[in-house]
């Protein structure tokens, strides 16, 4: 039986917290935690989801797919079009790697810290 637990946050690991909120807040529709700062940044929505972001030193970034520094974690997006939100993320400073193993069916691309996320079409429930 599972414990009675809810899911209240994911943080990730960075050099430049506010760096990286700045990207995923213009990626999403999440707001800029008031007490974000140099060392911890976050991101929420009225519906309780919180993204924080936790400066570390000597961060290291994942070398997806390469596992020399693996990732940690990864995000799934849900999108309309691949197409479109590749490009807009692009312009906001995300990556992407060569190794694309989705067939089409969603995208790898790396924030600006080097985490890899995943874009997928529609609900996002098919998992990457």
């Amino acid at each position: 039986m599972p414990l009675p637990m809810k899911l209240t946050a994911i943080t990730l690991d960075c050099s430049d917290p506010l760096a990286l909120a700045a990207f995923y807040q213009q990626a999403t529709d999440l707001e800029l935690h008031p007490k974000s700062d140099a060392e911890f940044a976050g991101l929420s929505r009225a519906d309780g989801l919180f993204i924080g972001f936790q400066r570390v030193d000597d961060y290291q970034a994942p070398r997806w797919p390469d596992q020399s520094v693996p990732q940690q974690l990864h995000l799934d997006f849900a999108v309309e079009d691949l197409d479109e939100a590749e490009a807009r993320l692009l312009e906001l400073g995300a990556g992407k790697p060569a190794d694309q193993p989705g067939e089409g069916r969603w995208r790898v691309l790396t924030d600006p810290a080097g985490h890899p996320f995943c874009l997928v079409r529609g609900s996002g429930s098919e998992p990457s």
